[in-house]
């Protein structure tokens, strides 16, 4: 057992998270054109408020169509990265770090915000035709354009231009979404990339766009500052991206001055068979983690304080991001630390709770 544990400080670069249980980023679908609202205010300074060591802002679009739904935020302008800068500020003061996943939807995006009578938006609405490798839709959702070799070529620009924004505004970590089925996980994965040139074909190729994107990304990046990559360490469908894939891609990321791999799964095709369960993500985390020697993240129904101070403990991973248990109470990790009689720094404000 290690003397190392989820209320151990990590540092990576130049920042030191105060510890390893970390706020997943989560789509709030409450956007209007790309721009964060009083919700996202809100909704984010609670975890910050709540002792997270990190906390990691939602699936933000480099571009329009990069955006998963018409209620998601964006970063392709200047303004829509000023609004973040509140939310920045607060979260700094609070001694909370803050990271933003730079994301592009690929073909599941377009869609309308929960709670519409249906699924995607209207051109009326604000949608778009979606954009991937290939012209092949994601179960019945529509056909998607194929990316020309020039479109592909842009986007490695937008992901590096919305990277200095976000560092302009005051965000800490860097962290590109390729997981979960969306557009570097759809050039990843054989299942959805199809094409024949440069971007498709063999392993190298498929990992051509996601290692371009991340070769610009920390270009645009302070040397101090760490860039994450999450990825979706298997399709759960015979034939596509898997473990092995993904740990031979962990090492390249390594290579081009990737920090930690935030190590999720699924989200590729509705064809998928997951086998889910308490921490059932947890042993990609570890393996890519051992084989590598890349840090990771582990998530995936980890719920309890016990269940979360043992991944570290037991070098799992080296820290925890979790969703739904701070969906339900935003300031978790300091009700995990009081259950964990572990040293946390609660805001003066609301420390006799601690009591």
């Amino acid at each position: 057992m290690s003397e190392i544990n989820l209320f151990t400080p990590l540092k990576i670069r130049g920042v030191e998270f105060a510890n390893r249980l970390w706020v997943s980023p989560m789509c709030m679908y409450s956007a209007n054109d790309g721009l964060v609202s009083e919700w996202h205010r809100v909704h984010l300074g609670a975890f910050a408020t709540g002792g997270a060591g990190l906390v990691v802002v939602e699936a933000t679009g480099v571009t329009p169509k990069g955006r998963i739904s018409i209620g998601c935020t964006g970063i392709w302008n200047d303004e829509q990265a000023q609004a973040f800068k509140p939310i920045t500020e607060f979260s700094k003061s609070m001694g909370s770090k803050i990271g933003i996943q730079l994301a592009h939807s690929g073909r599941k995006g377009a869609t309308t915000r929960p709670g519409s009578d249906h699924q995607m938006a209207t051109e009326a609405e604000g949608g778009w035709v979606a954009e991937a490798p290939s012209a092949i839709a994601y179960g019945n959702m529509p056909i998607p354009q194929a990316l020309t070799v020039s479109e592909i070529q842009q986007l490695v620009q937008d992901f590096a231009a919305a990277t200095k924004r976000a560092v302009n505004v005051g965000f800490d970590v860097i962290e590109l979404h390729g997981a979960h089925g969306y557009l570097l996980h759809q050039f990843l994965s054989p299942l959805s990339n199809l094409r024949n040139d440069e971007y498709g074909g063999s392993f190298e190729n498929r990992a051509r766009f996601l290692l371009e994107t991340v070769k610009a990304v920390r270009d645009a990046m302070p040397d101090s500052m760490p860039l994450f990559v999450r990825i979706s360490a298997t399709d759960w469908v015979e034939g596509g991206w898997d473990l092995e894939q993904s740990t031979q891609l962990a090492t390249l990321l390594k290579n081009n001055g990737v920090d930690l791999i935030d190590v999720s799964s699924a989200g590729l095709s509705d064809k998928q068979k997951v086998v889910a369960g308490a921490g059932f993500q947890l042993p990609f985390a570890t393996a890519i983690r051992k084989t590598t020697g890349i840090l990771t993240s582990g998530v995936g129904l980890i719920t309890t304080a016990e269940q979360a101070d043992a991944v570290i403990r037991e070098g799992k991973a080296d820290a925890v991001f979790a969703g739904r248990a701070f969906l339900r109470n935003p300031r978790w990790a300091l009700e995990v630390a009081h259950q964990l009689n572990a040293k946390a720094k609660w805001p003066h404000q609301i420390e006799r709770g601690k009591l």
